[in-house]
């Protein structure tokens, strides 16, 4: 059988920390806690988890930070990120990062744990598509989905879950315009408008990667995985 999937809690209130453990455990998952970002990278060495829920503003080490040390170091652990800062670029900002979510505090726990089932799954397919190859092939690009890696020319690319899971629908694609909405839907699993430059972050991404000739931007539609790339 196997073991029930482990939620790291970073923040510095140990009372938001305690309801939110309760919470999660009710739900089926077993826990870990942090109160500081330092703390949480010493304990993501010494026991993994599955997904990270990080508060941005914390003494010593804040989430941002934290985020930028975890994606420098090729840790790609799923990241949803808990702010009290509504402002879109904080946000924006926190993805660029490299998270993968954002809620915005105050927050209600059963949202909380749907978006930590929602990362669960979208990991667990990583952008499956209707073409089930494993390996997809473009030119000098190669994408595995079991083993989640990217190379180009030979050379392992470092990408994101969630730009892997936005290249992997494109490539399986190829030629066929996918809106922002579709990419949000099927990668992120769900669908809200103020969310598409989330897509546009990790298209960014990839492009920063592998460069601009795999994807093209189709005005007012989407985006195309190019034929012949």
């Amino acid at each position: 059988m196997s073991a029930l999937p482990l939620v790291l809690l970073v923040d510095d209130d140990d009372a938001i920390r305690a309801g939110l453990a309760a919470a999660l455990q009710r739900a089926g998952f077993r826990t870990l806690e942090a109160g500081t970002g330092l703390e949480a990278l010493r304990l993501i060495e010494q026991q993994p988890p599955d997904v990270i829920a990080l508060d941005i503003l914390m003494p010593e080490l804040d989430g941002r930070e934290t985020v930028r040390r975890l994606r420098q170091a090729g840790n790609w652990t799923p990241v949803i990120m808990l702010t009290q800062i509504s402002a879109t670029g904080e946000k924006i900002a926190s993805l660029e990062e490299g998270a993968d979510d954002f809620l915005n505090k105050p927050f209600d726990s059963y949202e909380l744990i749907a978006r930590i089932r929602a990362l669960l799954r979208r990991q667990a397919v990583a952008g499956r598509p209707a073409t089930l190859a494993n390996v997809l092939t473009a030119g000098a690009l190669k994408l595995e989905r079991e083993t989640q890696r990217v190379w180009l020319g030979g050379a392992l690319v470092a990408l994101s879950n969630k730009a892997f899971g936005v290249l992997a629908h494109l490539m399986s694609r190829p030629g066929v315009v996918v809106s922002r909405e579709q990419l949000l839907d099927q990668v992120w699993g769900w669908d809200d408008p103020s969310g598409i430059r989330t897509v546009d972050v990790r298209i960014a991404e990839i492009r920063r990667k592998i460069g601009d000739g795999f994807i093209e931007t189709v005005a007012g539609e989407g985006y195309r995985f190019a034929e012949g790339s």
